[in-house]
């Protein structure tokens, strides 16, 4: 054969040869992977589908851990693998990997065998180690990092970096932080950790620990949360100060633990220049920065609290990328291929597809900390209504649990006499009801007394112990019983990180298990066990979970997330979107924040300066996965802040609702072919540069790049277009755009930068008031003229899983831009209560028509009866 190379394909038999080198003794090739018995343990090579290979790494102690991530059961892909004196390959269609015999290095390839990514020579690492005296292994890996290489992921972080290349983040399950050990990188990969325990990435090994030099501030008494209510903390800061010395130039990664479980500041300043100031009434307890510094000597100053014990861990940014996990069983990783959708359908094909929302969950989700009776939190809903602002989605927070003790699963009647009838008008004003259910249970509760006498908290913790099969099945048992006969339609599961990282040195499952092997994989288990039980026990009703931590392989449970208890500061918004895109690298696809912030000023109802900042988080928060607002100790219906916030507010919840045909399309996108609606812009311009660096603009769905306004008093801002050769349109007035250019456009308090990608092809429905709502005014087909374009538009029953079934319809819009004609096509499939006919207003947008929000200029007007049409425009 050419090259005298050996072909192998997958057969059941089990083939064995040597390899010629000192270092790698046998290969074994089986039906499922290929081995490498090496001197310092066992490679495995494992195709999981055509675009994705997991590589194992063991050692003769190494026991294999429970499956938590991959769960589906797909047949092994067909592979090749060849072989000579220098390598041996193993191929699929779209990635291949190869073993080279003399540095053992492994290299991944795409389909066109461009190199995606390669391990350091030298830079496989696993011993032996411990954990609550019991034998685990450290691992780590360390991969080449081209200088032009962009790196997202990880999840939602507080730092402020959505380029992560080069920066150090310590993964672990706070409020405020979801860690998730996945990458997307612009060289046409993704990268899945897989390790159920705390992460570093890029670790830094060089640190300095901070003394304490005086209180250099007033105290101040602040209202925060926690773990049992309200509470008041007061506050003292202190600064703490060191030095460091560097041997070179050049960049540096920082990583500042405060030495608490939370932070309350981020203060950093070296040599008088300030690196971070953020504060928050809870952040996580590690941040992050690249820095430059030059050889020498540094003098360092932290400021926090005064119970913190800083440590300053730093090293050079390297061109190199590396995972360390201190608690293993074997070194894991995956690799995927491919651009950002190919990558995340393929990580969900393989770890489960994230079922369909439900319709009225993409609406307007409102949110405060909190109602305190049932009279209370009806009163508003019906305000709602009469102001005829649109809203779905009405959320009673915590405590209304009252005098039964924190999370009893029941209603204090005396503050909610009739949770039957609440529900009931509620659903009689087309409202649904969302309420928090923590996974910690008051001990004294009449819950609690049971689930301690049966041993199903995690010991010296209020937190209930899912990892113990029999401890969840208590708690849904108790959740079905107490909560579930309402007709509740969306459960807020809180604080489920377990709340600050509360699984180190704790035991789970019966003690069986020391926490830190299962460190970040809490959140994933109550998810778990909250939507296997409503496919069980409330089975005609989709589910929505809400949750404030998460992991891989979640989505698979209709798990949402949120940011967690944030301030409202401009700083704070820029970090809420940059976090929100880190997560949507990593695949787990439905996000928000708390629009206005969590904590707010005392004044928020008159400062006009909040007012500013009110309105560009729900002008953001319009454009995400999902839309919500919430506040503590705060009333944050829109009416509460003026008539002039109320009418902003009011015109951006008429666009969410009226792009609800686009967005739920792009629902069963997320379903059906594992896309991704709030998407970083790496996903669609990998090769572009500038995209690439823009922190805050991102892509909803394929069509609408979004530019939101993140500063104050912005008149006028410059927003990046990508490159694009059919150029982009402004929503706002119609007017063309070139592609990769940065263009200045003007703005006031009613505008967020919007743009549409020429070619495009935009169904908006009617004004409604709520998501379902049945109207006879017809849907707005929006084209965006200037290439040719499609779009696939999607509808089903919008509450159940008949989709499941096969119960829902596809249609096909196509534009041919030189003919000016749109094809409709044959409507595809059915569902119970579809309609049968469809007015469409038809629009090609120019400056004179189809801009904004409202009223179009219609070109033409027709009746779609599910059979295919021809319109000529």
């Amino acid at each position: 054969m050419r090259n005298k190379r050996k072909y192998i394909r997958t057969t059941g038999i089990i083939l064995l040869f040597c390899v010629a080198l000192l270092s790698t003794a046998c290969v074994s090739k089986q039906k499922e992977k290929v081995v490498f018995e090496l001197n310092q343990g066992v490679l495995s090579l494992i195709p999981l589908n055509q675009n994705a290979v997991r590589v194992q790494f063991s050692q003769p102690g190494s026991v294999p851990m429970e499956e938590l991530i991959y769960t589906e059961k797909l047949p092994v892909p067909e592979y090749e693998v060849t072989e000579d004196k220098q390598s041996l390959v193993l191929s699929l269609d779209e990635i291949s990997v190869e073993f080279d015999k003399g540095t053992e290095v492994l290299t991944f390839k795409d389909a066109n065998k461009r190199i995606i990514l390669q391990e350091k020579v030298d830079g496989r690492f696993m011993k032996a180690s411990s954990v609550q005296n019991e034998p685990t292994y450290q691992v780590e890996q360390h991969f080449v990092s081209p200088k032009d290489e962009y790196i997202y992921g990880t999840g939602q972080f507080q730092d402020g970096y959505l380029n992560i290349r080069g920066l150090t983040r310590r993964l672990t399950q706070v409020n405020t932080q979801i860690s998730i050990p996945f990458i997307l990188s612009s060289k046409g990969y993704g990268l899945l950790w897989n390790n159920y325990g705390l992460t570093d990435f890029n670790p830094a090994d060089q640190f300095v620990e901070l003394t304490p030099a005086n209180a250099s501030g007033e105290a101040v008494t602040v209202n925060t949360t926690g773990t049992s209510g309200n509470v008041r903390e007061t506050r003292q800061t202190y600064s703490f100060t060191a030095s460091v010395e560097v041997p070179r130039s050049g960049s540096y990664s920082l990583l500042l633990d405060v030495g608490q479980r939370m932070a309350r500041k981020y203060y950093l300043v070296i040599d008088g220049q300030k690196i971070m100031d953020v504060n928050n009434l809870w952040l996580p307890p590690t941040t992050s920065a690249i820095v430059e510094l030059t050889a020498g000597k540094h003098d360092i100053e932290v400021q926090g609290e005064r119970n913190d014990k800083p440590v300053l861990y730093w090293r050079p940014v390297s061109e190199e990328t590396v995972f360390r996990s201190p608690v293993a069983q074997m070194l894991d990783y995956t690799v995927f291929a491919g651009n950002g959708d190919e990558v995340i359908a393929s990580y969900r094909e393989l770890t489960g597809p994230a079922p369909m929302m439900p319709l009225w969950s993409l609406g307007y989700i409102h949110c405060r900390e909190r109602y305190n009776t049932q009279a209370e939190l009806l009163e508003n809903a019906r305000e709602f209504r009469e102001r005829k602002l649109p809203i779905d989605i009405i959320v009673q927070d915590w405590q209304y649990w009252g005098k039964y003790g924190w999370n009893a699963m029941k209603f204090d009647e005396d503050r909610y006499p009739d949770p039957g009838s609440m529900m009931k008008e509620l659903h009689e004003m087309d409202v649904r009801l969302m309420i928090s259910v923590w996974s910690k249970i008051d001990a004294q509760s009449e819950v609690g007394k049971q689930a301690k006498e049966k041993g199903y908290y995690i010991p010296g913790s209020d937190w209930i112990d899912f990892f113990n099969p029999d401890a969840a099945a208590f708690y849904w048992q108790n959740f079905r019983t107490g909560l579930l006969k309402y007709g509740i339609d969306a459960w807020w599961q809180d604080a489920t990180e377990p709340e600050n990282d509360d699984l180190q040195n704790r035991r789970i499952n019966r003690e069986q298990t020391p926490g830190e092997v299962y460190r970040n994989v809490y959140p994933m288990y109550v998810s778990k066990t909250i939507y296997e039980g409503l496919r069980q026990d409330d089975s005609d009703r989709r589910a929505m979970i809400f949750t404030r931590s998460g992991f891989s392989g979640m989505q698979r449970y209709a798990a949402a997330t949120w940011s967690g208890d944030v301030g409202h500061d401009w700083e704070t918004l820029r970090r809420q979107i940059v976090g929100g895109l880190g997560q949507m690298a990593t695949g787990l696809p439905w996000w928000t924040y708390d629009a206005g912030g969590f904590f707010r000023p005392g004044d928020q109802y008159t400062n006009t300066g909040y007012h500013e900042q009110l309105i560009r988080w729900i002008q953001a928060g319009t454009f995400f996965p999902l839309m919500r607002v919430h506040g503590y100790m705060s009333n944050t219906e829109p009416w509460r802040y003026g008539e002039k916030v109320e009418h902003i507010i009011a015109r951006y919840l008429d666009l969410r609702y009226r792009l609800l045909p686009y967005i739920y399309s792009q629902n069963a996108a997320v379903s059906f072919n594992g896309s991704t609606l709030m998407r970083p812009l790496v996903m669609d311009f990998p090769e572009d540069r500038f995209a690439l660096e823009q922190n805050y603009q991102f892509m909803f769905g394929p069509s609408i790049l979004v530019a939101p306004v993140v500063e104050s008093g912005v008149n006028r801002m410059k927003v990046y277009l990508p490159e694009c050769a059919a150029g982009w349109v402004d929503f706002w007035d119609g007017t063309p755009h070139k592609g990769g250019i940065f263009t200045d456009i003007n703005v006031d308090l009613m505008k967020t930068p919007l743009f549409v990608k020429a070619g495009s092809i935009l169904p908006l429905g009617p004004q409604k008031q709520y998501a379902a709502e049945e109207t006879e005014q017809p849907w707005e087909i929006r084209i965006y003229p200037g290439a040719d374009g499609s779009y696939s538009v999607y509808e089903d029953e919008g509450i159940n899983y008949n989709y499941e079934k096969g119960q829902f319809s596809t249609f096909d819009l196509k534009w041919n831009d030189s003919d000016k004609t749109l094809t409709i096509s044959d409507r595809k499939g059915s569902f119970a209560g579809m309609k049968e006919r469809m007015a469409f207003n038809i629009v090609i947008v120019t400056p004179e028509s189809g801009t904004g929000i409202y009223q179009p200029k219609v070109n033409k007007s027709i009746v779609y009866e599910g059979k295919s049409m021809v319109i000529s425009l």
